[in-house]
């Protein structure tokens, strides 16, 4: 009975709006699918100064107060007592004042004509409801903000059913009733839950109700299987009485049997002997030939051993070959790094040079400064020395870059040969490891063998 009506609630609220006016509000049968899919509990976070929570994590304006879960889509309010619906329609003029109260920022998805209303205040329903629920709904947004309940504690019971676990509306009533204790304050929560209460009672009922006629049911059955048994009984004397004449007759025939079978064996005996002395005959003959077979295979291992060290001599000739190439590698490395030092201490003493020189040529401009033609002539000279100084630079500029060049080269070339020696110094480790290993394991074959 997942869509059961749960309650519809008359609730009459008197609000001084020029007169009395009555007004009737209800929470929908929560039977609706809103879009709101949860595969676990969400966390819920209470709002500071109300007694409302509200689900940051949540892609929807989800909110829990007072026992029941709410939510705003759709330009409607909708509730459950579970966090994962199913969910009822609320009527605009049931919606508990505290719920309304709530600031826009905690809304992850506002409505479209939220956004000229300000941030920390709460929606302007009224402008949005009309004047009809503004004039019975007059001081939804009049409290004292200093004397405001505490929120109810989360059924935090509800961690537990996720997924395929999520019960149903009937198991939902059963866990709500068992798991939640906490009395609700809000007159429509109240009702709400008076009504869940009632119709629990009235599933309670008809649950109990069920299991007296199963448990009815049950004892025809047990009488029945009683009477069945008693039956099978008085058939089971008389099969075992029949059994024991055949066993009777049994035992004679096999006492004749065991008589024919004792002359069988007599002979079976005797030829089992002839049979057990050419097997020792043939035993004999296959241990002469075993160890025919295992002087074979000593030789075959010694002449094995001799290729293996013939094999490791050749191996250990070659890696001496290539440390001899590795270290007149790093000979030639280490004069050619000696070459590029000396070609940089040249250049910078041809630097040093170029400065003295430009220093000179400057005090002599300052002399020649006095006559006008000297002026000219020298500031000619003075820009051609300046390229030249360029280029000078420009040619120094390119020869450092190749002497990086080359150094990260000598460089790159030492890594590789390091990674080389690394590599050639385990393999050698591994062979030596490998022969030491298969030189054990044929020790080990050979002591076995003379055992």
């Amino acid at each position: 009975m997942r869509n059961l009506l749960i309650v519809v609630v008359l609730l009459f609220a008197s609000l001084s709006v020029n007169a009395a006016t009555q007004v009737s509000i209800s929470i929908g049968s929560p039977s609706l699918r809103i879009g709101v899919s949860l595969n676990e509990y969400p966390r819920l976070v209470p709002i500071r100064g109300y007694p409302v929570y509200y689900a940051p994590g949540v892609d929807s304006n989800y909110f829990f107060y007072d026992g029941l879960y709410w939510v705003y889509q759709d330009d409607s309010w909708y509730a459950s007592s579970w966090y994962n619906g199913p969910w009822g329609y609320v009527d605009p003029y049931a919606v508990p004042e505290y719920i309304l109260r709530v600031p826009v920022r905690y809304y992850p998805r506002p409505p479209v004509y939220f956004r000229p209303w300000p941030r920390e205040a709460p929606p302007r329903w009224d402008d949005h409801w009309g004047r009809d629920w503004h004039d019975r709904r007059a001081d939804w947004d009049h409290w004292d903000h200093r004397n405001v309940p505490k929120p109810l504690p989360l059924p935090l019971y509800q961690r537990s059913y996720k997924g395929d676990r999520y019960p149903d509306a009937d198991r939902q009533r059963d866990l709500q009733q068992r798991n939640y204790r906490y009395q609700p304050r809000n007159p429509v929560v109240i009702a709400h839950y008076q009504n869940e209460r009632q119709q629990y009672d009235q599933w309670r009922s008809q649950r109990q109700q069920r299991e007296n006629e199963s448990r009815n049911a049950y004892e025809q059955r047990q009488q029945h299987e009683r009477e069945e048994q008693q039956r099978r009984r008085e058939e089971d004397q008389r099969q075992q009485e029949r059994r024991r004449q055949d066993e009777q007759q049994r035992r004679r025939d096999q006492d004749q049997r065991q008589q024919d079978q004792h002359q069988e064996d007599q002979r079976r005996d005797q030829q089992q002997q002839e049979q057990r002395q050419q097997e020792q005959r043939q035993q004999e003959q296959r241990q002469r030939d075993q160890q025919q077979e295992q002087r074979n295979q000593e030789q075959r291992q010694r002449d094995q051993q001799q290729q293996d060290q013939h094999q490791q001599q050749l191996r250990r000739e070659e890696d001496q070959r290539q440390q001899e190439r590795r270290r007149q590698d790093q000979q030639q490395q280490q004069n050619r790094r000696e070459q590029d030092q000396r070609n940089e201490q040249q250049n910078r003493d041809q630097q040093q040079r170029d400065k003295q020189q430009r220093e000179q040529q400057a005090r002599e401009q300052q002399q020649r400064t006095q006559q006008q033609q000297e002026q000219r002539q020298q500031q000619v000279r003075q820009q051609q020395d300046r390229q030249q100084q360029d280029q000078q630079r420009q040619q120094e500029q390119q020869q450092n870059q190749t002497r990086a060049q080359e150094q990260r080269h000598n460089d790159d070339q030492k890594n590789r040969a390091r990674e080389n020696d690394r590599r050639n110094e385990k393999e050698k480790s591994d062979r030596e490891k490998s022969d030491r290993e298969k030189s054990d394991r044929e020790k080990s074959d050979k002591d076995r063998d003379q055992k």
